[in-house]
């Protein structure tokens, strides 16, 4: 059998933490390998090394049975692999043509740079895996949905032979989903193959051939899809067993007002068409209201506004029936808001600083006294906090020592912990392993029944009818459907996903 590659006895260690364990791992030629494991096991470090982006302390690395040394992304580009990262590696001010075709670039006389050209491949190729892009749009004006499309098509531009996929459709619609995998089902038919590291136990079940998993940075075992259930996965993932369960918050008190979007519409500067377009919905105590949709004119700009990101061009927000219309972010958490940014890495976080400083971050005088940090109250409670969300590490490391799923934990914490009176979560579960996913649902619905009002933004279809009691669907910056909890209860992912790319469109009143 043809192998596409073979890690063999694969070690990495950084300071006090074993990433890796004598890991054997293949892939087979014309395969979708799932590598599935909790946030910690691994996963990423391994195909980082794969990938060239970090070094093995020792083992060796075969692509189709020839030892290779890989010791950057160029040598591993060279040999046909290529990696689409959870976090992305784009360069903002640059257009989305010209990110894709970077470093391989189309040019006239083989030296001055066809811009041209390199827009009407990539507009070609945008259009025939039907994704929402503008070849000449600057990759600062996407969302973060957008641009895991422009790190997938980069590496499709490239015509690989061996991708890796981390976490790839976290921020699809279902739609999207399917459109993926048809084209990387066609991949695997050309005699190509595929890594993807995913957390949705799903797509495991429903896109693979076979799945690897890993546990505290070793290699469990390797299994046909085929032969193991979700339930199973999860238990292997994480070593123990999983109760699998869906939330929803149940109102035990009479709702109340919370926060009120009237008639709000939002538009850039110099530019005609709106944003967001007569948005009006009231989100209640004791609810979680979902929000889905796709495209630049969706859930990122609606995430901006509420975050207090970007100001709104007509219409009225109220807060407990106050005017807080364009008040900005920092005005926005005195007055009740805590935030889960989907860019928890740019908006949400300062990597070079520690744990601890991004948890008080928010909360400084709640950890002054005369004047003066009470470090030892910060280090006690940040601690606290960290042993309750399952983070393993001092809180006092750098937050970006820590793996991107114990990145998301702390913010989540953070703002969690705040307890104000209206939570707004962007992706909120987006890189995090099934047990993890679980535990962060509990606490959403605990607040909710506290009497919080819960805004949910998710690409997660899964995620917003399990946890959603009303939804409100986007298609390009309007309101395609608002859906009841009895709606909610009924429809289907496929139903839900037709509104948001607008293949339905909700004769509807709240």
């Amino acid at each position: 059998m043809d192998l596409a590659f073979e890690l063999c006895n694969i070690s990495k260690r950084y300071n006090d933490l074993q990433a890796n364990d004598g890991v054997n791992l293949s892939l087979r030629k014309g395969e979708i390998l799932c590598l599935a494991g909790e946030n910690g096991a691994g996963k990423t470090t391994l195909m980082k090394i794969l990938y060239g982006m970090e070094k093995a302390d020792s083992g060796v690395i075969k692509i189709w049975g020839k030892e290779e040394k890989i010791y950057s992304p160029l040598i591993a580009n060279h040999l046909k692999i290529g990696m689409v990262h959870q976090h992305f590696m784009l360069i903002e001010e640059l257009t989305v043509a010209q990110n894709i075709v970077l470093g391989v670039e189309p040019r006239f006389y083989k030296v001055f740079f066809n811009e041209k050209s390199a827009e009407k491949k990539v507009e070609e190729l945008i259009k025939e895996h039907d994704f929402s892009l503008d070849a000449g749009e600057l990759v600062k004006n996407l969302t973060v949905g957008q641009k895991q499309q422009v790190e997938i098509l980069k590496m499709l531009y490239r015509k690989i032979d061996i991708l890796i996929l981390d976490e790839p459709t976290a921020i699809l619609a279902e739609q999207e989903i399917q459109s993926l995998f048809k084209t990387l089902k066609l991949f695997t038919r050309q005699g190509k193959s595929i890594v993807l590291i995913t957390h949705k136990l799903q797509e495991v079940k429903r896109f693979s051939d076979r799945v690897a998993v890993m546990r505290q940075g070793k290699l469990i075992g390797t299994y046909e899809t085929k032969d193991v259930d979700e339930q199973r996965l999860a238990n292997l993932m994480m070593g123990k067993d999983i109760q699998m369960h869906r939330f929803r918050c149940v109102p035990t008190k009479p709702k109340k007002e919370i926060l009120r979007f009237d008639h709000i519409t939002v538009m850039r500067p110099s530019q005609e068409q709106p944003l967001l377009t007569d948005l009006s919905f009231t989100a209640y105590s004791n609810e979680i209201l979902g929000f889905v949709g796709v495209g630049k004119n969706e859930l990122g700009v609606l995430e901006n506004v509420l975050g207090g990101l970007l100001p709104v061009t007509k219409g009225k927000i109220y807060h407990n029936q106050e005017d807080i219309t364009n008040l900005g972010a920092r005005r926005l958490r005195e007055n009740g808001l805590s935030y889960v940014p989907s860019d928890r890495l740019m908006i949400g976080s300062s990597q070079k600083n520690s744990v601890q400083e991004n948890f008080i971050v928010n909360s400084l005088q709640k950890y002054t006294h005369y004047g003066f940090l009470d470090t030892y109250k910060i280090q006690l409670q940040t601690k606290k906090v960290l042993d309750a969300y399952s983070v393993k590490g001092s809180s006092a490391r750098n937050l970006d020592t820590f793996s991107g799923g114990n990145i998301q934990k702390v913010i989540l914490a953070r703002e969690i912990e705040q307890n104000h009176d209206y939570l707004v979560l962007s992706e909120p579960t987006w890189g995090l392993d099934v047990a993890s996913s679980q535990f962060v649902y509990e606490k959403i619905t605990a607040l909710c029944d506290s009497g919080s009002a819960i805004l949910l933004l998710s690409s997660n279809l899964d995620e917003i009818l399990s946890l959603a009691n009303r939804i409100i669907v986007f298609h390009q910056g309007s309101v395609a459907a608002i859906l009841d909890e009895e709606a909610v209860l009924n429809i289907t992912k496929t139903e839900l996903g037709a509104y948001m790319l607008g293949i339905k469109q909700q004769v509807f009143h709240e």
